[in-house]
């Protein structure tokens, strides 16, 4: 069965979800890596606005390259996502529902995700420019100095993605690996 999710996401539109479910989303989505991290991080320190509402939002943990003539955006592919850990507990906490990169994440993190009934997914590693497909827009919206690490507010259709970490605590990298030495076990 597919499942589809449209942002802004909400705790009861999360509640059903379980590692390992593969889910399309589509709606509005925002870029950010380390260091526009940071930026959010220490905005949110000082008691300031967020440039986009963190409220049910997702963020895709990503630095495209430069769109070619007609597209929307270039090779968009997930960037290791330990790299944000120290700042996704912060977000998650001010409304963030949704992450999305690749590769593990620490236990603060996890332990946030059940906290604020958010969800971790992970994009396909190497599949840049099939994943750019899924981008219809793209823009700007802060920190344009940061080049391809500026933040976008990008607008996504059936954007493919796997639950990772729900927000149940279930965790793919371990269960799946968990089942995959019972099985050769055999």
């Amino acid at each position: 069965m597919k499942k589809t999710l449209t942002t802004p996401l909400t705790v009861e539109d999360l509640k059903d979800l379980k590692a390992g479910d593969d889910v399309y989303i589509t709606g509005y989505i925002y870029t950010a890596r380390d260091a526009a991290h940071a930026r959010l991080v220490e905005l949110l320190d000082e008691g300031k606005e967020l440039p986009f509402d963190p409220e049910g939002a997702v963020i895709y943990y990503v630095g495209p390259t430069p769109a070619k003539p007609g597209q929307a955006i270039g090779s968009a592919g997930p960037t290791t996502s330990y790299r944000m850990d120290s700042y996704a507990p912060r977000l998650m906490d001010a409304g963030l529902k949704g992450m999305i990169g690749k590769g593990k994440r620490d236990q603060g993190v996890k332990d946030s995700i059940v906290k604020n009934g958010a969800v971790y997914f992970a994009a396909i590693g190497g599949a840049a420019a099939l994943i750019a497909k899924s981008v219809k827009s793209a823009e700007v919206i802060a920190y344009e100095d940061l080049g391809a690490e500026a933040i976008r507010k990008i607008y996504v259709e059936d954007f493919p993605v796997t639950v990772i970490n729900d927000s149940y605590g279930n965790d793919l990298y371990m269960s799946g690996r968990k089942e995959y030495l019972e099985w050769a076990e055999k």
